[in-house]
């Protein structure tokens, strides 16, 4: 079965994650769209990102030149994109999100369309090295198995949100961080049982999320310094703290991080997915 769905991604800050992400998907997906995001003209990510983008015979839809950390354009380079196939079905997926459908995207498509869904939930499975460590990763790595341990930290140490919208038509709006549909200019589908939306019951969407290597922990400081108003800069920060106060390191004993090893990519073997899905729906 050919793929349905297009995927656009923005690059930013540091591509270490985006070749293992565009290996994820590059053929579970009919196009792809990579956006990279620079500071400036000679702002490293863009020869970076090019040299990345070449060993997947791709070209970036875009190279915006916007200020560091502000999510809110971020978001805004991913609704522009969508809309230049409103009627398609598109993967939205930062490029350390690697996402696990409960069945295969096309058989979701095909009941979305019999029923009238027009987009797809989940939310964040965090990984960490082992010990709960920040590995350092390159392109030769096996990030499943150097980030090894699956589990939910990130919200419960920053309040950080961990749901997110993984698949839906172009002509749906997200918020900010694609954490929501974005209804009108206040409102969003936060907390709401939407007539449109795929019942979570039949997918919701793990998004295995490999922000947690090495170089993390510098950006959290960088984006913790930050004014923007949608940095999240008080979130990051109090990350960063949490994080220091366990020597840079992530306790996987703490039950409420649900952890579990998971060195694969296997939506079924998660067994901690239905009670962790049943929490972030809360959020």
């Amino acid at each position: 079965m050919k793929p349905r769905e297009n995927l656009v991604t923005v690059c930013g800050h540091n591509t270490t994650m985006l070749y293992h992400m565009l290996r994820h998907y590059q053929y579970n997906v009919k196009e792809i769209f990579v956006i990279l995001y620079a500071h400036h003209e000679k702002d490293p990510v863009i020869e970076q990102g090019l040299h990345v983008l070449e060993q997947f015979n791709l070209k970036p839809h875009k190279i915006v030149y916007e200020r560091p950390f502000d999510w809110a354009r971020v978001t805004e380079h991913y609704n522009e994109t969508k809309l230049l196939k409103p009627d398609e079905w598109w993967i939205v997926a930062d490029d350390d999100e690697l996402q696990l459908y409960s069945k295969p995207t096309y058989q979701i498509i095909d009941e979305c369309e019999e029923f009238g869904y027009e987009f797809v939930t989940g939310g964040f499975v965090d990984r960490i090295g082992e010990n709960g460590t920040f590995p350092i990763i390159t392109n030769e790595s096996n990030i499943w198995e150097e980030m090894p341990e699956a589990g939910f930290f990130r919200y419960p140490l920053s309040y950080a949100c961990p749901n997110k919208v993984t698949l839906m038509k172009g002509n749906v709006k997200v918020s900010n961080g694609q954490h929501y549909v974005q209804l009108d200019d206040t409102k969003t589908t936060c907390q709401m049982e939407h007539p449109k939306k795929y019942p979570i019951e039949k997918n919701f969407t793990q998004v295995h999320h490999f922000k947690w290597d090495s170089s993390v922990l510098d950006r959290l400081q960088q984006v913790g310094k930050s004014s923007i108003g949608e940095s999240w800069g008080e979130e990051y920060q109090l990350m960063y703290n949490e994080i220091e106060k366990n020597d840079f390191k992530i306790d996987l004993t703490k039950e409420e991080f649900m952890f579990q090893r998971l060195n694969y990519p296997n939506y079924h073997h998660l067994k901690t997915w239905d009670s962790l899905r049943k929490k972030i729906v809360t959020i």
